[in-house]
């Protein structure tokens, strides 16, 4: 079970992807982000996720740059995310995209490349590209976001290295229960995006039974079902403190009955696009 903040799962093809990590989606550059992905890492996050479409890669790698320069760590103990974004989609186009990131990210190598969006008729070339890149070992995991199972299925036909992450939109209203069996029989690793449906579920009553109980926040108890799901989990923040608090999820454990609890929540219900039904 995982026990601290730096405890990894090992992917298919061997490398560490730490279980928790700190997300950057829709935090703009500037200061703000730099200091968030500074404090994250100083308070022991090793994982960051961002992607070309958040416009903030610059801003995560100058906060990577500055914390290796004022810590013992080094880029080697970081676990860097980016995705490539549904214009770039495409053989050449998809290999110039990584070009692109690492440069804004002013990094040699990404720890995992994900394609964003499976977009129809797009995503196979994309994917051919991903493999290049690892097989260059230019990036150490390949993965998909916001794939389906026939989605995966259908890549699967033609690849010739399985995807090694999937990150989905996942909580408690949404716990993509087939989708995770499907990714698990795979030996795929599922993540999760939005992890805490951008704050909707802090009042939920159950939940909140739940976190009183263990004397935790309800955004503590969601992060730790997560992780006792194997699922590893990427809450977003830019305040030092409820950096900190995310993290705090590893000095307790839910019980049998509080996951079923929590697994009953769901109502397939989605704060973020339709992986079937999008127009970007």
């Amino acid at each position: 079970m995982t026990t601290n903040l730096q405890d990894s799962t090992t992917l298919h093809n061997g490398i560490q992807m730490p279980w928790f990590g700190l997300g950057v989606f829709k935090v703009e550059e500037g200061s703000e982000l730099v200091n968030a992905v500074k404090s994250a890492i100083k308070q022991g996050y090793r994982s960051i996720d961002t992607a070309a479409v958040y416009g903030n890669e610059k801003g995560v790698g100058q906060g990577i740059s500055e914390v290796i320069d004022e810590t013992p760590l080094s880029r080697e103990d970081l676990f860097i995310t980016s995705k490539v974004w549904n214009a770039d989609l495409g053989y050449e186009a998809t290999l110039a995209a990584y070009e692109t990131s690492l440069t804004k990210l002013g990094l040699e190598y990404l720890d995992l490349y994900l394609i964003h969006w499976p977009v129809e008729g797009k995503y196979k070339e994309a994917w051919r590209a991903l493999e290049t890149l690892y097989k260059e070992g230019r990036v150490k995991a390949i993965g998909v976001s916001n794939f389906q199972i026939h989605h995966m299925e259908d890549l699967m036909k033609e690849a010739t290295i399985k995807p090694m992450v999937n990150q989905v939109e996942l909580h408690p209203r949404l716990t993509q229960r087939e989708l995770r069996s499907f990714c698990k029989e795979q030996g795929i690793q599922i993540e999760a995006w939005s992890p805490l449906m951008q704050g909707e579920l802090l009042d939920q009553p159950d939940l909140l039974e739940i976190a009183n109980k263990h004397n935790k926040s309800v955004a503590q108890v969601i992060l730790r079902w997560d992780l006792q799901h194997g699922i590893v989990t990427i809450p977003k923040s830019t305040k030092e403190h409820r950096i900190i608090e995310n993290a705090d999820v590893f000095n307790f454990e839910l019980s049998r009955e509080d996951v079923a609890r929590i697994d009953g929540l769901n109502e397939n219900h989605r704060v973020g696009p339709d992986p079937d039904n999008f127009d970007f």
